[in-house]
């Protein structure tokens, strides 16, 4: 018995922006990442709740081309996935990524774990040549940026 093409899937690849580049947020240094999470990407009602995981998109000049809620956990980890990760920088054609998490304990310290996972996500990137800017850790008080700490 022959496969039946017919029954295939189509898989469909889109790309949508609605902002002009000229209108676009600006990332310069980790105080300005802090403030367009604070203010635009983390709830302040739940950034000590809850760790959570964002992906912020960027174009070739740093400016953001649109940001990612990508994976929700407990009071103290979330899972990711390396492969979604790289799957909607791909998809936004983005040359470069920032990746964030909050630490509802407040604490601003890497866990092992941070830094395991940060440089894993890094050798992902560099095989499609997707630069990796920072890591910074969110809580309601202040930021830890890998960047800053010469860790990426």
């Amino acid at each position: 018995m022959s496969p039946n093409y017919t029954q295939v899937s189509e898989v469909k690849l889109t790309y949508t922006n609605k902002v002009k580049s000229s209108e676009r947020f600006s990332i310069r240094q980790s105080s300005d990442l802090y403030k367009f999470l604070v203010d635009y990407v983390y709830n302040p009602d739940t950034i000590l709740l809850s760790e959570s995981f964002k992906l912020i998109l960027l174009s070739n000049a740093n400016k953001v081309l649109g940001y990612y809620s990508m994976f929700e956990g407990g009071t103290g980890s979330t899972i990711v996935d390396i492969k979604m990760i790289i799957q909607a920088a791909l998809l936004s054609n983005a040359s470069a990524i920032i990746i964030s998490h909050n630490h509802p304990s407040g604490q601003l310290v890497p866990s092992r774990e941070d830094i395991n996972l940060t440089q894993k996500i890094k050798q992902a990137c560099d095989i499609f040549t997707i630069r990796i800017l920072d890591h910074i850790i969110v809580t309601d008080e202040g930021y830890y940026s890998f960047s800053d700490e010469g860790r990426i």
